[in-house]
């Protein structure tokens, strides 16, 4: 069995909406665990075994370790095969791959560095900012409800979640807001918010 540890309210969340969306809950024991958070509270767990202590962290059934959301989704993506990805070999299959890395390569730093308003010749050079960052999610989704058809996928997911945790960040385009709020209205955005509620009840870090 696999094993995913995981916060409430983190950016593990996404994985575990993954999970429901590929109906494989019952394949993964969910290892509920704490971390610094931004606001201060939290604390690293001694239990975590990912190496700076974060989240998520996924041990597969060999022992192997997978860490970094977008390797988590495809792996777990292509061991358990749906219409919520594409298979290798399958159409759309490169437009997937190249959703998932982007996101990690281009679209977080960008963010982060428009947040944390930094700027330096080194970051402008080495990486894009969000004004292109925008222009490709915008050229992504002209036409269509969703990243890679009009149905919601893992990448749709992924790059959502960011605009999806902070609202006020989502960039002023139409094309976009209206892609991030029907994200938001997947049923199964729901069902993984009420299940990370009930974890943080059940780790005391919210009332019950």
């Amino acid at each position: 069995m696999l094993t995913l540890y995981h916060a409430p309210k983190s950016r593990s969340s996404r994985i575990v909406t993954l999970l429901m969306a590929l109906d494989a809950m019952s394949e993964v024991d969910i290892r509920l665990t704490d971390i610094p958070r931004q606001d201060g509270s939290g604390g690293r767990d001694p239990h975590n075994p990912h190496p700076e202590g974060k989240v998520p962290f996924l041990i597969t059934d060999d022992g192997e370790t997978i860490r970094e959301s977008n390797a988590i989704m495809l792996y777990l993506t292509d061991r358990f095969a749906s219409d919520f990805a594409p298979n290798v070999g399958e159409a759309g299959r490169g437009a997937y791959l190249t959703w998932l890395f982007w996101y990690g390569n281009v679209l977080e730093p960008a963010y982060v560095h428009q947040i944390a308003g930094l700027s330096h010749p080194a970051l402008t050079a080495t990486f894009r900012g969000m004004p292109e960052a925008v222009a490709y999610l915008v050229a992504g989704l002209e036409g269509r409800d969703f990243l890679l058809s009009d149905q919601f996928s893992a990448a749709d997911l992924l790059i959502a979640s960011p605009f999806l945790w902070f609202p006020e960040a989502t960039p002023d385009v139409a094309v976009i807001r209206d892609w991030v709020a029907r994200c938001g209205a997947e049923p199964v955005m729901a069902e993984a918010a009420t299940y990370d509620a009930k974890a943080a009840q059940e780790m005391g870090l919210v009332p019950a």
